[in-house]
């Protein structure tokens, strides 16, 4: 059964929607806490509409810290429980999705998912099985999920951006060049990458910066 995804939003600064971003937090966060960067995106793009839904699964003794699925290395759970959550949470997200662009009266191309951390690998996992092409994904401080059946399953292939700290002791750097070479393995061609120096598991300047650059081309603002 689909789980409703509680969801927080900002609206458009021209007060119109021509498109849509989709924050995707990290495990153990909240929506709450990327839509803080709707303030600095929002100005450079005043026709989109930022939402940013609450994971389904609460984390065990934190309150208000979700997750989209369990992670072994970090709660101890199952390989298996693992799977089995990322299988639903899948179902929930496209569920959020398909309303999402019925109730804004929006198209996929008009939609990008931008993910930190646990939310990259459901962007990095849900996108290219959908079969309308999102305007693109943009990845932070992630990894991709499964990436031996991406060739197999991906049914389209939406422009992608990778960003990640060099200093990230969270999710290894390396994440980035080994989710690239799955992308371009699966028929990618539009595939970007941005290496934040310096920088931990985390969002730095110089790579919220590249993705407003990427959001506002792949959305033709």
């Amino acid at each position: 059964m689909t789980r409703v995804l509680n969801s927080e939003r900002r609206e458009p600064v021209s007060g119109e929607t021509r498109s849509v971003v989709v924050f995707l937090h990290g495990y153990g966060a909240n929506g709450a806490d990327l839509l803080g960067l709707a303030d600095p995106l929002g100005e450079h793009l005043p026709d989109t509409l930022f939402v940013a839904p609450d994971a389904p699964e609460s984390v065990a003794g934190a309150p208000n810290a979700f997750q989209w699925f369990p992670l072994p290395w970090i709660d101890g759970s199952s390989q298996e429980e693992c799977e089995r959550g990322m299988v639903q949470a899948v179902e929930d997200l496209n569920a959020y999705l398909d309303a999402l662009m019925v109730d804004e009266d929006v198209l996929p191309e008009q939609v990008v998912l931008f993910g930190f951390s646990q939310g990259t690998m459901m962007a990095l996992h849900v996108a290219p099985r959908r079969e309308d092409e999102v305007a693109g994904i943009v990845a932070f401080s992630g990894r991709m999920q499964a990436p031996e059946s991406l060739a197999d399953e991906a049914v389209s292939r939406p422009p992608i951006l990778l960003i990640h700290g060099d200093q990230d002791d969270v999710v290894p750097p390396e994440s980035l060049p080994k989710a690239a070479e799955a992308l371009q393995e699966a028929g990618w061609t539009d595939v970007f990458a941005h290496i934040m120096k310096g920088t931990g598991h985390g969002i730095a300047p110089d790579g919220l910066s590249v993705a407003l650059a990427f959001m506002r081309d792949k959305l033709s603002l």
